[in-house]
């Protein structure tokens, strides 16, 4: 198993270009960084071409998902709403794929052929999404070499019911490496850190973890914060026409 860790990727910063497997977090323009985009749904496509746009890769369409904390894979061929999912690939250049959270752990993953782009809360996290989707590209033959996982909610500001922790020991991953009981009487768990193990866990891949926490960032969006007046932050990823 890899378990290189390379330095912590710069989410809120666009890249000059896009690189083949290139990895963006749309967090940036629209207000800045403390005023990030939000993408909750029925976002305007004119928003998507801007953000398309900002992150270096002007006209590509962006392809998203109508998210429902499951476990279903999808391939995007084209812009817009694939469907109800909480994944999504493509083999496709010129192409970006979205996922928008507001604590929960985005996940992109980037092989030479493929990309992808996983909302894993922790029902999604539970089912073992990210190792389904991994499983899934591999068996079709497209390999999976790097893994980006986003801000989320960390453990100092996620309190949760015993039930929760229950679930999320189905996954298979120790609660000690995701659960923290120092803090109260009800138990914290980090979902990021719990989908970390999971990744490395599956082998082959070099795994990079942007350690901030959206609740404790008021440059984030986080529903766990601020409720039904949360918005949605974007995680993005594409492959570059060769």
């Amino acid at each position: 198993m890899d378990t290189a860790r390379p330095s912590a990727p710069d989410w809120r910063r666009p890249p000059a270009a896009l690189t083949t497997d290139g990895l963006f977090w749309g967090l940036r323009g629209h207000g800045g960084p403390a005023a990030p985009v939000d993408l909750r749904p029925g976002t305007p496509e004119p928003t998507w071409a801007a953000l398309a746009a900002e992150l270096g890769c002007p006209g590509w369409p962006v392809a998203r998902m109508s998210q429902v904390h499951g476990v279903a894979l999808l391939e995007a061929k084209v812009g817009g709403v694939v469907g109800e999912a909480d994944a999504l690939f493509t083999t496709q250049t010129g192409l970006l794929l979205c996922v928008r959270v507001a604590d929960c752990v985005p996940v992109l993953l980037a092989g030479p052929e493929v990309v992808a782009a996983v909302h894993a809360g922790w029902r999604g996290a539970a089912a073992r999404i990210v190792p389904a989707v991994l499983a899934r590209l591999r068996a079709a033959g497209l390999g999976v070499d790097r893994a980006w996982v986003g801000p989320s909610i960390s453990a100092a500001r996620y309190e949760v019911g015993e039930e929760v922790v229950d679930a999320l020991a189905t996954s298979g991953v120790s609660e000690a490496i995701f659960v923290d009981r120092t803090r109260g009487v009800k138990p914290h768990v980090s979902v990021a850190h719990l989908v970390e193990a999971q990744l490395r866990a599956a082998g082959g891949l070099r795994v990079a973890v942007d350690p901030a926490c959206s609740a404790g960032d008021p440059g984030l969006h986080s529903y766990r914060r601020d409720g039904a007046a949360s918005g949605r932050m974007g995680a993005f990823i594409g492959r570059a026409p060769r």
